[in-house]
């Protein structure tokens, strides 16, 4: 595995177990709205190493793990941290639009990027299967990257946990956008996925933005 791929995946769990066992670094660190708005903005980077518990740490780690050699492979390790962070800031950025006038608002994780990557491995390898230990049949690639983004109306609704879900709709654009710009030809020559990854995006902002979650 790349050793930029290991060094996310490490830094996540260091400052994620860092936060855990410390309060006070936790606040000092996570997205809160009202502490961007009177200026500290690397909360919009710095919350992203952050995690609710082991388990949100677990998910969004996996999931890094299986699509971000993907992106590795296609592009190098520059553009994968390219998009990582693209893709993290992007969810930062959405997160803040959506919820700038409620100045409690308060989230961690990695969502936004780990989105990102798995949008930008499915353009690139639509093809790719996920081979669950817990599941015995291949799951298309596309389909958990839709369903990574469903998952995310859940807790939109429910509004009862510390995670950014709103993140993932930034990250999604982009990792999405960021692999169109440098591979424009899958325009034409991925069309169908181009299409399929763009619905749930577009949908769910509308219905995010609308508040009819």
């Amino acid at each position: 595995m790349d050793i930029f791929l290991l060094a996310i995946i490490g830094a996540n769990i260091l400052i994620s177990y860092k936060g855990f066992n410390d309060l006070s670094f936790f606040r000092k660190n996570e997205f809160h709205i009202g502490s961007i708005r009177a200026g500290e903005q690397f909360r919009m980077v710095s919350s992203g190493f952050l995690h609710g518990d082991w388990a949100h740490l677990f998910f969004n780690m996996f999931s890094l793990y299986m699509f971000g050699p993907e992106v590795i492979d296609s592009f190098g390790p520059l553009s994968f941290i390219l998009i990582y962070f693209v893709s993290l800031v992007a969810g930062s950025l959405l997160t803040l639009s959506f919820h700038n006038n409620d100045i409690n608002y308060r989230a961690v994780g990695a969502s936004g990027a780990v989105t990102g990557i798995v949008y930008s491995a499915i353009l690139l390898h639509p093809d790719m299967s996920l081979y669950l230990y817990f599941i015995p049949i291949p799951i298309p690639g596309y389909i958990f990257g839709i369903g990574y983004l469903l998952y995310s109306i859940y807790g939109m609704k429910a509004q009862n946990d510390n995670i950014g879900h709103v993140a993932h709709f930034g990250g999604a654009i982009g990792g999405y956008t960021t692999t169109l710009i440098k591979e424009p030809n899958m325009f034409v020559d991925n069309t169908f996925m181009v299409v399929v990854l763009a619905i749930p995006i577009v949908l769910l902002y509308i219905l995010a933005k609308s508040d009819k979650l």
